[in-house]
């Protein structure tokens, strides 16, 4: 059995979603760790295959201890060159661990729900059929840090992916699900109503025009940021 894949989620009842289905599916056991309800991360990855920090409605600037963890422990992957990937607020935390800034919208705007994004000449290099449409649930945003390379671009907030080494941040969101967005406009119903949010009804209604090509784009990515040589297996839901 192939070593495991760290995985961090920062809420109780979170879960890995697609992502985590698509390791799986290639052979992957998933260590979770929820760093703020008291699980120690690993002082290396020798045992671990790669590591994913997924979103929360926290931010990467808050003064939480395990926020400020989390940040700081980003040397160990980064250092090891271990496969890294952040999602959202795991994708602002490497920002930050790189000198970045990580900011809100200057006319307090949000991405909720699904918004347009470009890749960039290096992004179409790294996997080249990018979706025409990304789903987001964030109100803030970041800077590519020096040394980073853009890899996907949007309107509201510029800079949606960027690589460092063996480092990747996504500001969007490829694991939901359906039952995962569910959720989040259902607990999460007040978000709808900031500016820039898209109604409840349109994520359900984008999503059907726009999850199988996410769930495609997913799948090469993975393994483009896993390094397998494999054919491409398709994301399961």
């Amino acid at each position: 059995m192939s070593d495991p894949i760290l995985i961090i989620l920062h809420q109780e009842h979170s879960t890995a979603g697609r992502i985590g289905h698509a390791l799986r599916s290639r052979g992957y056991t998933l260590d979770v760790r929820r760093p703020r309800f008291g699980d120690a991360l690993p002082p290396s990855l020798e045992e671990h295959v790669g590591v994913v920090i997924f979103g929360g409605p926290m931010s990467a600037n808050d003064e939480d201890g395990y926020i400020r963890q989390e940040i700081e422990w980003l040397a160990v992957p980064l250092a090891e060159q271990k496969p890294f990937l952040g999602v959202c607020l795991g994708a602002q935390m490497l920002a930050r661990h790189l000198g970045a800034r990580v900011y809100p919208h200057p006319g307090g705007r949000a991405e909720i729900g699904y918004y347009p994004i470009r890749p960039t000449p290096i992004g179409r290099e790294v996997c080249c059929a990018w979706p025409e449409q990304v789903y987001q649930w964030h109100r803030e945003g970041f800077d590519p840090p020096a040394g980073g390379e853009v890899l996907a671009e949007g309107d509201t907030f510029p800079v949606q992916a960027f690589r460092f080494g063996s480092a990747y941040a996504l500001q969007f969101h490829p694991e939901v699900t359906h039952a995962i967005m569910c959720r989040w406009t259902t607990r999460g119903h007040e978000r709808l109503s900031l500016p820039g949010a898209r109604p409840r009804p349109t994520h359900f209604q984008d999503r059907a025009a726009y999850d199988y090509a996410n769930r495609n784009w997913l799948a090469a990515f993975l393994d483009h940021w896993i390094g397998r040589q494999d054919p491409l297996l398709q994301a399961a839901e």
